[in-house]
């Protein structure tokens, strides 16, 4: 087993990164709420620390997660867990009782294995979850979601929570996909991004489309956009809306 390590014994432009993103995956957990995508303690956001010394930025083997259990407004920067890419927790200056989310594992693999991954993010949020619960994907019938996920969003294998299972599906179940979400059957959504934030914002989209296309069915038949209009959609949207 290798040493544990320090976080009080790092370089300080490493200590300060790991703060900042502290603090940063503290407050997005606020954001999961505002948009009503998790109840009581269940959910996760985790970001990748990435440290700029001069010559821009480097992503490092740490990531910072929610602790397990703890109600999200007793969440702070003080109580978020730093671990290894391995899933392991650092000697991060929290109690060693406090013990990062239940999802760690999960969180830990698709970062192992998506190096341009900088998020991930797991909710239950309400509509989402039951497309994954009839284990159905979502198919792609509004420009939204031509535009967020390039089309339908898919469904990953069902997977114990507690060890990689849960990882292995989401990186397997996005393989080649340009969906940021994938909804674990019969478990619920996980979301990942360029960094926490965007994995945030993907698991807010994901409900909201999974809302809509559920009421849509209510109402009769809904017409899919056809692929290659899709693909337009989703590079005018990536490459050409907002601000760079």
């Amino acid at each position: 087993m290798s040493e544990k390590i320090v976080l009080a014994e790092l370089d300080e432009t490493l200590q300060a990164a790991v703060q900042d993103t502290r603090e940063r995956v503290a407050a997005l957990h606020g954001e999961l709420i505002r948009w009503n995508l998790v109840v009581w303690t269940a959910g996760s956001v985790s970001e990748r620390v990435v440290v700029d010394r001069g010559d821009g930025p480097e992503k490092t083997d740490l990531f910072v997660i929610k602790p397990s259990g703890v109600s999200y407004d007793a969440l702070s920067a003080d109580n978020m867990v730093v671990c290894t890419l391995d899933g392991e927790k650092i000697e991060d200056g929290t109690p060693a009782s406090l013990t990062p989310s239940s999802d760690t594992a999960a969180h830990a693999y698709v970062y192992r294995h998506r190096e341009d991954v900088g998020g991930v993010v797991h909710t239950h949020s309400t509509y989402a979850t039951a497309w994954a619960a009839r284990r159905e994907p979502i198919p792609c019938a509004l420009t939204m979601m031509g535009d967020e996920f390039g089309g339908e969003i898919p469904v990953g294998p069902f997977a114990l929570i507690g060890d990689d299972s849960i990882g292995r599906g989401v990186v397997e179940t996005l393989k080649g996909s340009k969906s940021p979400a994938v909804l674990m059957a019969n478990h619920g959504p996980f979301t990942i991004g360029k960094d926490a934030r965007g994995a945030v914002k993907a698991a807010a989209m994901c409900e909201e489309v999974a809302r809509t296309v559920h009421i849509a069915r209510q109402g009769g038949e809904i017409h899919l956009i056809p692929q290659d209009l899709v693909d337009s959609l989703n590079d005018r949207y990536q490459n050409v809306y907002g601000q760079h």
